[in-house]
């Protein structure tokens, strides 16, 4: 095979046996696309050609033509991936980026919601036929830390009013159950009440009854958020950011903020444990009589 096809293959496996989203694999293929781009240019028929240092030559290419550091990052990591399943399947027999890393990169941490601005924000009556609809929504993410296609995918079924917590699809098919707040639950069963609660109906529909919109729900927030003049970015994440900083402050159990979260690795959980430090440092600049006040 080319080392195109080789590409296509490896991208089928991770949409078909991986369940990768297309998001991801979309990102995987645009990655790539630059290796191969890449060893057109150099004259490179397989991926046996390639070694450490025409990978860094590749890799310096690419910081040249203006790609940050944490799209490098990534831009390894797509190759890297590719690599070990070629060399699994024996068709490659080194691994070319043995010994090459990429830049640093700065970890950027999240902006999150106080809680008084949080309560604004999913207290806020939109008025209209939309108002019902807009709070379950927010609360329920503020509520349970869902990822915005977590949400948007959720069906009656998957929620259990009685018990207080519902069924989340997440990342790599993986499923977990996530409690659900008495805000949140009242906010549901409003909606429920008036749209009605079929099983296999989406919670939040858009046209027709189908699953909402993602960008349907950024927009609305954005709206929202300027009527309550929160002066923040405000996007459906931020409330996930929100959630898992609010909960870890509380209780400083880093584990079970992962499981809520469903976090595969830990490492991607940790960085709420910064801006937890980040909070008990204003909390001592504030009170502390010999602290270096601002």
């Amino acid at each position: 095979m080319t080392p195109a096809e080789q590409v296509e293959q490896w991208l089928a496996r991770l949409a078909g046996e991986r369940h990768a989203s297309p998001h991801t694999v979309a990102g995987y293929r645009r990655d790539l696309a630059k290796l191969l781009r890449f060893m057109h240019e150099q004259r490179l028929e397989a991926f046996d050609a390639l070694d450490a240092n025409r990978m860094r030559t590749f890799v310096a290419g690419e910081h040249r033509s203006g790609l940050a550091p944490k799209s490098l990052q990534r831009l390894l990591s797509s190759c890297r991936s590719l690599f070990r399943q070629l060399n699994r399947e024996g068709q490659l027999a080194s691994d070319p980026l043995l010994g090459v890393r990429g830049p640093k990169v700065r970890r950027k941490l999240p902006q999150v919601l106080d809680v008084d601005e949080a309560a604004a924000l999913v207290e806020t009556d939109s008025g209209g036929r939309l108002a019902v609809r807009d709070r379950a929504m927010l609360e329920l993410f503020y509520s349970s830390g869902l990822r915005l296609s977590e949400l948007c995918g959720l069906r009656w079924l998957d929620l259990n009013l009685d018990e207080g917590e519902v069924r989340v699809l997440g990342k790599g098919s993986k499923t977990r159950i996530v409690p659900v707040g008495r805000h949140a639950l009242a906010a549901l069963r409003a909606l429920g009440a008036g749209e009605g609660m079929p099983a296999d109906s989406p919670i939040f529909r858009g046209r027709g009854g189908a699953p909402i919109n993602p960008r349907t729900i950024q927009l609305r927030m954005s709206k929202l958020a300027l009527q309550q003049g929160i002066p923040k970015h405000i996007h459906p994440h931020l409330l996930r950011h929100t959630f898992a900083s609010h909960m870890l402050e509380s209780s400083g159990d880093l584990r079970a903020v992962q499981e809520l979260l469903g976090h595969a690795d830990i490492a991607t959980t940790q960085i709420y444990t910064h801006l937890d430090f980040q909070h008990l440092a204003r909390v001592y600049d504030a009170a502390h009589p010999r602290a270096r006040r601002k």
